[in-house]
């Protein structure tokens, strides 16, 4: 272990010190650091725009009421012209990777096309959140995620616009692709053989103290145009960091046996068979990791000075996230985000719709239980709960689907009774709630064309509870036709039998407990007591 080469000065003076509360102006908020910042600005005193391509997906989240949400595209300079208006800081919060071998051109073109448009509006500063480079390392010679986010921060700065880069490491938080990397290698692995890349160095950091940073940057004097490091009090090899969970998290210790053979692209496979975090994403976090990335200065700490014990050590930053995984308090996942390359055209609501084939598969079942119990059950389904028919469908498909370097199943939910537009569940998105009656997810697994899944709980004519279920599937091409006709013999065993199992667990259900079904290999509704006390902060 090491700590920082300068201690952490006085006590915060909080993040408005010296300067009025901003219009501050979000992107990314649907995102796992941009969703958490949002609240955190706000009870700051700033006011807070949200830039969304799908406004939609912001309107479930706890502080959606309190800002101002707008529809805009980062490469869209038409749109984001209105939305800076009145800005004084925006925040930088998006970024392209994994949506294809050009990702990079991508997030160049939209640093520029931001970075013009804000100064162009007379925007005071940009703050964005990128990577941590090693010291020693040439740029061109870094991995292509990393050679990214050090170009996205060297446009931002010679934008005109007074910016922060704050340059982080790997996250530690609830939720974060890198906490859930860690957790889910240590947890499910006793024994491991993993890449060399175990005994590189690293700094990380709590989600706290990112946020904290952030909100800080708010109020830099206007002469501050530069990148600083930000990292924990912590120096540790990934291996440290597995033993360190494991000991935090109350496991046997984990015998860790390094294997050189194991390159990047091996890396990630290996980590999306084990763990929620797909190979697509984890490729670029293991690429990264073949880096010495620990902090050079931290110069930050004279802007943005903390109170006694920030920035969080490691271990602390271990037992606040998971206390928030156990209590069911996880505000936001990495899966927050659509998925950079995901179908995201919305279910087509013209009943003459003439966009080619759309295949539905429709199911109707009358329920002997209140229509809001069958609505608990419906809200409920995916992740620990499962699909409520023929569990290894599922699975196989879910197997599948990560082969081909999808999703699968692993993603589960972020909350085990409560959904909201835009949430990742399983290998679906939720499209669209209405509280209490409709449920519509969209497809992200790996298919050729589009799919949904609804679920509805409503009565009928005569006062009794129905359920209906429809599965709509929008062909591409001849592939798309081929795979319809390949998968509709299994129908009803799949959605007939969820159809089935979903009817039975809600007239099962009693002062919303239920009994585990009968069909075989269909769980209980279970999921987190409600009014479980949420620990503070993030």
């Amino acid at each position: 272990m090491a700590t920082h080469p300068r201690a952490t000065p006085g006590p915060d003076p909080g993040p408005t010190a010296g300067r009025a509360p901003a219009l501050c102006l979000v992107t990314g908020a649907g995102g796992y650091i941009g969703g958490r910042l949002v609240p955190e600005l706000l009870d700051a005193g700033h006011r807070v725009r949200c830039l969304a391509r799908t406004p939609a997906n912001l309107r479930d989240h706890p502080w959606a009421d309190r800002v101002e949400i707008v529809r805009g595209d980062v490469t869209d300079a038409a749109t984001l012209r209105p939305a800076f208006e009145g800005v004084e800081v925006a925040y930088y919060l998006v970024h392209s990777l994994g949506s294809g071998r050009d990702f990079e051109e991508t997030d160049r073109r939209a640093a520029r096309v931001f970075a013009e448009e804000a100064r162009a509006a007379g925007v005071r500063r940009i703050v964005y959140l990128g990577g941590l480079t090693p010291r020693d390392v040439p740029e061109h010679a870094l991995s292509p995620h990393l050679r990214s986010r050090a170009e996205v921060g060297r446009i931002l700065l010679a934008s005109g616009v007074p910016t922060t880069v704050l340059r982080a490491a790997v996250v530690i938080g609830s939720g974060s692709a890198s906490f859930e990397m860690l957790r889910y290698l240590t947890e499910r692995l006793p024994v491991m053989l993993t890449p060399s890349w175990v005994r590189t160095h690293v700094q990380p950091i709590a989600v706290r103290d990112v946020l904290r940073y952030l909100v800080g940057s708010a109020s830099m004097p206007a002469d501050v145009n530069r990148a600083f490091d930000i990292g924990g009090p912590d120096i540790l090899t990934y291996r440290d960091m597995m033993i360190r969970y494991a000991t935090v998290a109350g496991l046997p210790r984990r015998l860790i046996v390094s294997v050189p053979m194991l390159t990047p692209r091996l890396s990630s496979h290996w980590i999306g068979l084990v763990t929620p975090v797909p190979a697509a994403l984890a490729r670029p976090l293991a690429e990264s990791l073949r880096y010495e990335v620990v902090c050079a200065e931290h110069d930050i700490a004279e802007y943005v000075p903390g109170p006694p014990g920030t920035p969080i050590p490691f271990d602390r930053a271990l037992d606040l996230a998971l206390r928030r995984v156990q209590e069911a308090g996880v505000t936001t996942r990495w899966s927050s985000a659509s998925l950079p390359g995901a179908p995201s055209d919305p279910l087509p609501t013209d009943p003459d719709w003439a966009g080619g084939s759309l295949y539905t598969d429709e199911r109707e079942r009358t329920v002997e239980a209140a229509p809001d119990t069958l609505w608990k059950v419906i809200e409920g389904i995916g992740g620990e709960n499962g699909w409520y028919s023929f569990p290894l469908a599922w699975a196989v498909r879910g197997w599948l689907d990560r082969l081909v370097g999808g999703v699968g199943l692993r993603r589960g939910r972020r909350d085990a009774q409560r959904l909201r537009v835009g949430d990742a569940l399983d290998f679906w998105r939720v499209e669209e709630i209405e509280r209490g009656s409709l449920l519509r997810l969209r497809a992200e697994m790996r298919l050729p064309g589009l799919a949904w899944l609804e679920m509805r709980s409503e009565r009928d004519e005569e006062g009794r509870t129905r359920y209906r279920q429809r599965a709509l599937f929008h062909p591409r091409g001849l592939a798309g036709q081929l795979y319809w006709w390949s998968v509709a013999p299994f129908h009803a065993v799949v959605f007939g039998g969820m159809a089935r199992n979903i009817a039975r667990t809600a007239e099962r259900t009693t002062g919303g407990a239920s009994v585990p079904p009968r069909a075989g290999g269909v769980p209980a509704h279970t999921g987190n007591a409600p009014g479980a006390a949420d620990p503070p902060g993030p």
